[in-house]
């Protein structure tokens, strides 16, 4: 902070900056304008590549050199993928594909491998219009920009190709080229193997990768890419020498190393099985067809559970496509139709009553949808949402013929699936009626807010806080403990309802739910409204035992279901309070687990009455609670991701659902890591 006569120094020289002549603005010139070269764009506006520069883009780079892979065996030129995380975190990507071409370039006079890793839109995905030349019939987009966009944000990468009975290698650092490709030797094997270490100036957040993400994604890939054999490898505690050099797979080598392997020959309707594993479905046979379609290939696979939610999973060349697209537009338009026509034709519904909407057939349905063709566009380079027009007249009419026939021949499953929907259809009248009644009576008005709420004095929602507390005791103490500028105290009362098979009708009846919307300020269902959402920290903090952890996953549940997108936007977050205080005379230590405690116990020779246990954060007085849980200067807050939506979808249904079969036995695999409290 500037002392006093450094201050008014200041306003002086401002004094005589003021007085002077404006100078001349400069000049826009062509000076002005700065050319980016070679991959020089990708590392100055990362985010337009990958999206964040967080653990989201961090693992895009794998999801990029896989593609590059998989296309290759959706192409019907290899069977087999490795994926393999190296110590020093380096990523390792192998296919027996054809290998990337090593000649000369007729025009570029480099090397095909150098322009494939070190320009943007350089590769074989461009060249579609004739297979006979080579090039991939179906791809997943142009991403000659993934192997350069992975090369540019790396510190250090390498390609080794073998083909031509030869083996190749070319290094670089950043995107840039350390030597020409050169022939290593000779080789009887064909493939690519990629190997890169992402750059932390770059993913300054994080550049650990989760071997659990990617085990999750390729699993899903191994699906949609039928006789290829996928395996995924963590060796980065791998303790003895691993030969890389003109070897292919890790797995025929170093058996040992953890891994996965996956190959599938069902297709969609293995991994339709696959998601609806924990769910009851409410008619026998699984819809499913794959048909071309003016050069388009379209698979839809479908099938309702007893359920009210609705999981909806889109690919694009097996790109998976969370946000959607012209692909789903069309399925979505033609179900409805087909649905409402059955019924009305079969007399399911009469004259007087109103056609099923598109909600109502969405309800309790598990679809995929894929699409494969050689024009192919996205919204953006992460391939998150389809544009490609021409996909939804397809799947339209592919759907469409398919479907017809399938509720003709299958009149039992037609029957469940429209008295799926008309159940839907009055439930959501139902719905709406109690909502409207609250509504009229202002229980949810934004200008209220729950009386058990001690709200901050900030309006600012980027620096806000809401704790969620476990009860009266611990609300009383998080309110002493906390600063009242920015933190908000929430104290529930007791178990909250679970939502996961509730309607909102029924979730407004609760006190509980109700006063954590009131709390969030952003309405649910549809009305909710993130930018009205009143904190952009809500912090769950439960008592570290069986009930606080029941607590914490029925809130976990209502966030998931029905505020998914403040979980996406990264608002959620666990508090992790001490379990111990230990003293030794004047001097406190917190611990945060067991092996905190022995630790420090060990270290600093203290005898056992020394060592507090919390049980609660009631337990704690507001100085504990304010120094271990909500100081942001010694806290430790775990924030809360939903990055595998699909993988927590059915944790949740397993965990929170109806049926015990798979609950009991999640419960029987892992009674023995359950920590119990006596």
């Amino acid at each position: 902070m500037a002392s006093k006569n450094e201050g008014e120094k200041e306003v002086k020289n401002a004094k005589k900056v003021a007085g002077k002549a404006t100078p001349k603005k400069a000049e826009y010139s062509a000076d002005s304008i700065k050319v980016l070269k070679g991959l020089e764009p990708v590392r100055k506006r990362p985010g337009m590549y990958i999206g964040e520069c967080d653990e989201r883009g961090l693992h895009h780079l794998v999801w990029e050199i896989f593609d590059n892979s998989r296309d290759e065996a959706m192409n019907g030129h290899a069977d087999r993928i490795e994926i393999t995380l190296l110590p020093d975190g380096y990523v390792r990507v192998v296919d027996n594909g054809r290998g990337i071409p090593v000649d000369m370039h007729p025009t570029e006079k480099v090397s095909a491998l150098e322009i494939v890793m070190t320009t943007l839109h350089g590769g074989g995905k461009f060249n579609n219009e004739d297979e006979e030349n080579g090039s991939y019939k179906f791809s997943g987009g142009l991403h000659g920009v993934g192997a350069s966009v992975v090369n540019a944000l790396s510190v250090y990468c390498k390609a080794e190709v073998h083909r031509d009975g030869a083996y190749y290698m070319q290094e670089y650092a950043t995107g840039i080229r350390k030597a020409a490709v050169k022939m290593i030797g000779k080789s009887k094997k064909i493939g690519t193997i990629i190997t890169f270490k992402p750059d932390n100036t770059i993913f300054k957040e994080t550049t650990t990768f989760s071997f659990e993400r990617i085990t999750n994604h390729i699993r899903q890939q191994a699906y949609l890419v039928s006789g290829t054999k996928i395996s995924v490898l963590d060796a980065r505690e791998y303790k003895g020498k691993i030969e890389l050099d003109g070897e292919t797979y890790l797995m025929d080598i170093y058996p040992n190393v953890q891994s996965f392997s996956f190959y599938f020959d069902g297709g969609l309707p293995s991994l339709l099985r696959h998601h609806n594993i924990f769910s009851k479905p409410i008619h026998r046979n699984i819809f499913y067809i794959e048909k071309e379609y003016e050069g388009m290939m379209v698979e839809v696979a479908l099938q309702y559970i007893d359920d009210i939610s609705t999981k909806m999973i889109a690919f694009a060349n097996n790109i998976p496509n969370s946000e959607g697209g012209t692909h789903v537009a069309g399925f979505k338009a033609a179900l409805t139709r087909l649905i409402n026509s059955y019924a009305r034709k079969n007399n399911i519904l009469k004259e007087k009553d109103e056609n099923l909407s598109g909600d109502d057939v969405l309800e309790g349905l598990t679809a995929i949808v894929s699409v494969k063709m050689r024009e192919v566009q996205f919204s953006s380079q992460t391939k998150s949402k389809l544009t490609t027009l021409e996909a939804q007249s397809a799947v339209s009419n592919v759907f469409t013929d398919a479907f017809n026939n399938f509720l003709e021949e299958n009149p039992d499953d037609a029957k469940e699936i429209v008295s799926k929907g008309i159940l839907a259809l009055r439930s959501r009248k139902a719905a709406k009626a109690a909502k409207d009644s609250i509504l009229r009576k202002g229980v949810l008005d934004s200008n209220r807010l729950p009386g058990k709420l001690a709200d901050c004095q900030s309006n600012s929602a980027e620096e806000s806080e809401l704790f969620i507390v476990e009860g009266d005791s611990a609300g009383g103490t998080a309110k002493m403990g906390r600063d009242r500028r920015t933190q908000a105290i929430l104290p529930l009362r007791g178990k909250i309802l679970n939502v996961e098979r509730a309607r909102l009708d029924r979730m407004l009846g609760s006190e509980q739910v109700k006063n954590l919307v009131l709390a969030l300020g952003a309405a649910i269902g549809d009305t909710f409204d993130i930018s009205k959402i009143r904190y952009h920290k809500i912090i769950i903090a439960t008592d570290a035992d069986i009930d606080g952890a029941h607590i914490r996953t029925l809130l976990l549940t209502f966030f998931f279901r029905y505020y998914k997108e403040v979980i996406d936007k990264g608002y959620i977050y666990i508090a992790q309070p001490p379990l111990y205080k230990i003293t030794k005379g004047k001097q406190v230590w917190y611990a945060q687990t067991d092996e905190d405690k022995f630790r420090i116990v060990a270290q600093h020779d203290i005898k056992g009455d020394n060592i507090q246990r919390y049980k609660g954060l009631g337990e704690m007085n507001a100085d504990e609670l304010k120094e271990t849980t909500m100081d942001i200067n010694n806290r430790v807050l775990k924030q809360v991701s939903a990055e595998d939506a699909d993988e927590a979808n059915k944790v949740f249904e397993m965990l929170m659902g109806s049926e015990v079969a798979p609950r009991k036995s999640f419960i029987q695999a892992y009674a023995h890591e359950a920590e119990i409290d006596a």
